[in-house]
């Protein structure tokens, strides 16, 4: 599914237009997109958590030439599925 088939889902399931279940869809994509930036965490009960995980420096290698290269500390969003998601799957 991608975001044009959810977004006609949404409209499809909350009787409003395809406009305001983008809408609402993008808003919800923001809200999670700040509150993670700011180092918060998103819980949705029984669906499951947005975080931010910390990625250490690490040495990777280049396959092409096989040198070594230092790969930067980074931050990245994970989403851990909830219960009721993981038992519904």
């Amino acid at each position: 599914m991608n975001k044009a088939d959810l977004i006609a889902k949404l409209a499809d399931d909350a009787g409003i237009t395809k406009t305001q279940a983008n809408a609402a869809l993008d808003s919800f994509v923001e809200a999670v997109t700040k509150t993670l930036k700011g180092g918060g965490k998103v819980t949705l009960v029984g669906f499951g958590t947005f975080s931010v995980s910390k990625r250490a420096a690490r040495n990777g290698r280049n396959p092409q030439t096989g040198a070594v290269i230092k790969i930067k500390a980074r931050k990245v969003a994970k989403f851990k599925a909830g219960k009721e998601l993981s038992a519904k799957i």
